[in-house]
C-alpha cells in the first residue's frame, strides 16, 4: 500500500497497526534503504512502514509487502512527531523505529522471530526494550567513500561505557535503572558530534500506549520505559547496527577531511550474527535462552 502522507495512512490504513509488531523505517536518504526494509521483514515484523521521499522508487520485490508513506524524515522533529502519531493510533501494539542503513539484532534472532522475543518480554511485564546503536563503518574508505558497505562492515570491539543518568531535578541522585551509554564513532570522533547526540542508547522497541510521547533524545516521558531492566533481574536488550554515524561523518564538510579511515586497532569485521554482539556485551539475553 502507498499513502500520500502520514495523515493519509492514519485515515485509510491505521487498522494494520493492530497486527503487531510494527517496524517504522525512516529514510533520511536512499542508502541501503531496500536492504533495511528486507532485513526487518526477515526479522518477523508483521507490518513494515516506510517513511520515505515521494521520489524513491519501491523495488519490485517489496511492492505489496511494505506500507509506503510519503514523508520528509529530515525535517526538524519529523521522526519524533511520526512515532508519537503512530503510538497514539496503535494502543497495545509493539512498535519499533529506526533509520535506513540500520539493522536490528536481538539475542538468537537467527532462529527466533521478533514476535517470539516480544511475547517473552511481555511475560516479564516489560513495556519497552533498551537498544544500543552500534556503529558500523566500511573498512576501506577508498573503496567505499560514503563509509557504507555491507560486505566490508566493521565495528569497534571495545571502547563502550556507561555513566549514571542524573535526575535534572536533583543532580545528586541518578535515575533508578537508567544509564547513558557511549562508544563507537560518536566517542572516537566526539569533537565532531554535538554533546546531546553522543549517546548510543535508544528506546527503539516499545509498547504503544495513549499519552506516551517520544522525546528528542530517544527516551520517553514515562521513566519506566527508559529503564534497562526491571527491579528484580536483568532483562533482554537488543542492538541496532548502524552506518548512520559513519555516513554522516563522511558527508559533513566539517569532518570528512579529518577522517581518512575509521579503522583502528580495535576494529573487527562485523559477522552479521547475534552471537558476536552477545560475546562483545552489546546486548543482553536476560533470562531468555
Amino acid at each position: 500500500m502507498q499513502y500520500d502522507s502520514l495523515q493519509d495512512f492514519l485515515s485509510r490504513g491505521r487498522e494494520v497497526l493492530a497486527r503487531g509488531p510494527v517496524a517504522m523505517i525512516f529514510a533520511e536518504d536512499d542508502t541501503e534503504l531496500a536492504t533495511t526494509l528486507r532485513h526487518h521483514r526477515h526479522c518477523g515484523f508483521r507490518v513494515v512502514l516506510c517513511f520515505v521521499s515521494e521520489l524513491w522508487e519501491t523495488p519490485p520485490d517489496l511492492v505489496g509487502k511494505i506500507h509506503r508513506i510519503d514523508y520528509d524524515a529530515m525535517a526538524d522533529g519529523a521522526v519524533q512527531a511520526a512515532v508519537n502519531h503512530v503510538n497514539a493510533a496503535a494502543e497495545g501494539t509493539w512498535l519499533y523505529y529506526c533509520y535506513n542503513a540500520e539493522y536490528l539484532f536481538y539475542p538468537f534472532c537467527e532462529t527466533r522471530t521478533i514476535g517470539e522475543m516480544l511475547a517473552y518480554h511481555t511475560e516479564e511485564r516489560r513495556d519497552a526494550m533498551l537498544t544500543y546503536v552500534v556503529d558500523l563503518y566500511a573498512g576501506d574508505l577508498r573503496r567505499h567513500p560514503n563509509a557504507v558497505s555491507l560486505d566490508d562492515a566493521c565495528l569497534d570491539r571495545s571502547g563502550y561505557y556507561a555513566l549514571a543518568r542524573l535526575d535534572p531535578d536533583n543532580k545528586n541522585y541518578p535515575k533508578e535503572r537508567q544509564l547513558d551509554f557511549f562508544g563507537g564513532l560518536r566517542w572516537r570522533y566526539e569533537e565532531h558530534i554535538p554533546p546531546e547526540r553522543r549517546k548510543i542508547d535508544r528506546i527503539a522497541i516499545f509498547r504503544a500506549r495513549p499519552g506516551l510521547h517520544l522525546r528528542e533524545d530517544h527516551t520517553f516521558d514515562d521513566e519506566e520505559y527508559n529503564t534497562y531492566a526491571c527491579p528484580w533481574h536483568n532483562n533482554l536488550t537488543a542492538a541496532i547496527v548502524s552506518f548512520r554515524t559513519a555516513k554522516a561523518l563522511k558527508r559533513n564538510p566539517g569532518s570528512t577531511f579529518d577522517i581518512q579511515n575509521f579503522h583502528w586497532h580495535n576494529s573487527v569485521p562485523f559477522e552479521w550474527h547475534s552471537r558476536q554482539l552477545l560475546d562483545l556485551g552489546l546486548m543482553e539475553p536476560g533470562q531468555w535462552f
